[in-house]
This record gives structure tokens, C-alpha cells and sequence, in this order.
């Protein structure tokens, strides 16, 4: 990652008020006998050259009269100099609160473009300040712990370590934001259900293929998807959430996903959305998940592992896995019940039934493209 400075930005701005004084004392006027043709006191000529007044309407007016050019270049010259003001005195801001720059995966952040590439020295960390409060779309650090930190009580989590607010809110923003860019019908339930039962079936299709298609058919039942690289420090994999009373959202990373890995995350989030919405307080639940987490005691875990345990293997078939001790078994198998073979291996590794090393050759690893990225 190529690191690069701040773009030159002046620390200093003039008033309006310096227009005018240069063209009075080109002409010889003290301020006394500007302010007398001006119809205003001393008192406040010297405050409009110095800044200390905002130049009105009626001000530009009458030093278009008395001064040439025209009001509308009086007020543009005014504006002009209360924007880089705003503009220093937020830099100013922005400075105090370099700070917060620690509480945030700046350098993930960073890699996937949403904030500059720039040296987080005491130069640029004001600007990389303003750039994380328009990315997270927040006016301070206290309304993004306010927003985001106060999320963390809707936060079910499937692991302890999930803590790190910095990293699990910049996460979650990436997904809001490609989430902003998409639209689509109200969430059906039963249109849901029907599409899960399609989607079963694309789990032997290559990613150029079921890619397209697991959207298409998400996209008709109202169901949101977001694929977002992983930021480690989150120790989130997957996250199931609604954006809107209307609006669910399943949300994935990218990180390393073989096939088995991939659908089981994707199954158990739909369960959080098919079963876990019952009330307008379950919709307000965030349900961040990681498939290497050990143990849960969250009951809502269990369930959505078990459903999408069951969903793509179902229960009834579920004796004949001890037999399968062979590939040829395990592709015969998954072929006879319509799945890819990987997802059986991975559901013989996590029962137990088998070494974790074998048989994954049978597995599919494979990444799918981010929405806009290359």
C-alpha cells in the first residue's frame, strides 16, 4: 500500500473586510470617512475589516455603491471566507481528536479504499479524521460511540472477543454501504422460504455461476446481500440484521471461505432472518457470527446452526453419514441428496465422523467478487 501526504492546504484565510481597506486606502480613505460614506459607525467598519462582523446583504449593497464591483461578489467573497474559517476551525477540531484514529482498523480501512492511503502522522491524521466521520456518516467521535457504541447492546455475539467496537462497526458500515446502493421489493417470507430451496440446489454450481443467480433470487424475496472483506480484529464472519423494519440484510466476508465454510454461514444467517424476526425488538437484534467460534450459549445460535445443519443435509439422511469412509461414498452421496461433496466433508469433519485433513480435496475453494470492486 502506497502511503501518501495530505494535499496542500493553507492554515490561513482574509476576511472581505481586507478587499475593502486595500481599495480605501488606494483612494486615501481613512476608516473614518469610510464609515461615513459607508452610513455605518467606526466601530463596526473596523469589526467588517477585521472579520469580527459577517458582511450582510445590506453591507455588500452598499459597498457596491460606494466601492464598485457588485453585491453578489461582496457575498461570494464573504462566503468564501466563512467556509475556509469553518473549514480551519474543524481542522482544529479534527486535530483534538486524533485520538479516536486508535479506537479504529485505520490500516484496513485503508487497504479496501474507504479512507486514504496517508501516513497517519500528526500532519495528515486530522484529515484521516474527517474522512472516517463522512465514511462512518457521523459530525464526531461521540456521535459515532453514541450510534455505534450504543448498537452494542442490539450485538449477539457468538464469540467473547468480539469486543472490538472500532473494528466490528467499520465492518458492519462497509456492508451499510454497499447495502445504500441496492434496492428491491418489501422482505417476503414465503418468497424467502421458496428462494433457500433453489439456492440448496446452486451449492454445486461454480461462483460465476450461482453468484448471479443467489442475488437474483435474494433480490425478489427481499432479502439483502453483501459480500465485505473480513477485518480480523472483528472476529466476524457473517452478520444477519435489518436495516429496516422491511429490510433484512445477510452480510459475509471474504476471508478464505471454502465451499462447506461459505454455505453453512450463508444458510445460518438466512435462519436468523427466517426465524428471528418475529417482533420489532428481534429486528432490532444484530447477530454477528464466526463458524470457528467454540461455543455459544445463546440459544438463537443453536437453533440457526441446527437449521442450517438440517437444511442442507437433511435430518432424515443424517444416519448414513458414519458409513461414508470414501470419497466415492461422500460424492455419491452428496450427488444422490443434491449437494456439493465438500459440504459433506465439512459436516463429517465438524461431527467428528472424520479427520479434519481428510478428503478435502473434495472442497471448493473459491472467492466471489465484491460489489464494484475488480
Amino acid at each position: 500500500m502506497t502511503e501518501l501526504s495530505a494535499p496542500f492546504a493553507p492554515d490561513w484565510v482574509s476576511p472581505p473586510g481586507e478587499t475593502v481597506l486595500d481599495i480605501a486606502e488606494d483612494r486615501g480613505w481613512t476608516q473614518a470617512e469610510l464609515a461615513h460614506r459607508l452610513g455605518y459607525t467606526e466601530k463596526h467598519v473596523s469589526q467588517l475589516i477585521n472579520g469580527k462582523v459577517p458582511l450582510s446583504v445590506d453591507a455588500a449593497l452598499r459597498l457596491e455603491r460606494v466601492l464598485g464591483s457588485t453585491a453578489d461578489f461582496w457575498l461570494a467573497r464573504e462566503a468564501n471566507f466563512q467556509k475556509h474559517k469553518a473549514r480551519l476551525e474543524a481542522a482544529e477540531r479534527h486535530a483534538r481528536w486524533a485520538g479516536w484514529l486508535d479506537e479504529l482498523p485505520l490500516k484496513e480501512l485503508m487497504a479496501c479504499e474507504a479512507v486514504p492511503k496517508l501516513r497517519a502522522d500528526a500532519k495528515n491524521k486530522p484529515g484521516l479524521v474527517e474522512a472516517c466521520l463522512k465514511f462512518f456518516g457521523v459530525a464526531s467521535p461521540d456521535e459515532w460511540r453514541s450510534h455505534y457504541g450504543g448498537m452494542q447492546v442490539a450485538f449477539r455475539r457468538s464469540r467473547e472477543d468480539q469486543s472490538d467496537v472500532g473494528a466490528i462497526s467499520a465492518w458492519l458500515r462497509l456492508g451499510e454501504q454497499q447495502a445504500e446502493k441496492l434496492d428491491g421489493p418489501k422482505y417476503d417470507k414465503t418468497a424467502f422460504e421458496k428462494a433457500l430451496a433453489a439456492i440448496r440446489g446452486l451449492t454445486r454450481e461454480q461462483p460465476q455461476v450461482f453468484e448471479p443467480q443467489l442475488r437474483s433470487l435474494l433480490h425478489d424475496a427481499g432479502v439483502l446481500l453483501v459480500l465485505v472483506p473480513a477485518i480480523p480484529r472483528a472476529h466476524v464472519s457473517g452478520v444477519a440484521r435489518w436495516l429496516s423494519p422491511t429490510r433484512p440484510l445477510i452480510q459475509l466476508s471474504l476471508y478464505g471461505k471454502t465451499n462447506d465454510k461459505f454455505w453453512f454461514s450463508f444458510f445460518h444467517e438466512a435462519a436468523h432472518i427466517l426465524l428471528h424476526a418475529n417482533s420489532k425488538e428481534d429486528k432490532r437484534s444484530i447477530f454477528l457470527d464466526d463458524p470457528n467460534a467454540a461455543h455459544t450459549d445463546d440459544p438463537r445460535e443453536h437453533e440457526a446452526n441446527t437449521w442450517a445443519g438440517n437444511w442442507l443435509i437433511p435430518e432424515r439422511h443424517v444416519s448414513v453419514l458414519p458409513e461414508l469412509r470414501t470419497k466415492r461414498a461422500v460424492d455419491e452421496f452428496a450427488q444422490a441428496i443434491g449437494i456439493h461433496p465438500g459440504i459433506v466433508v465439512g459436516r463429517l469433519q465438524h461431527d467428528g465422523l472424520i479427520d479434519p485433513s481428510w478428503m478435502n480435496d473434495l472442497k471448493q475453494s473459491f472467492s466471489l467478487k465484491v460489489a464494484g470492486r475488480g
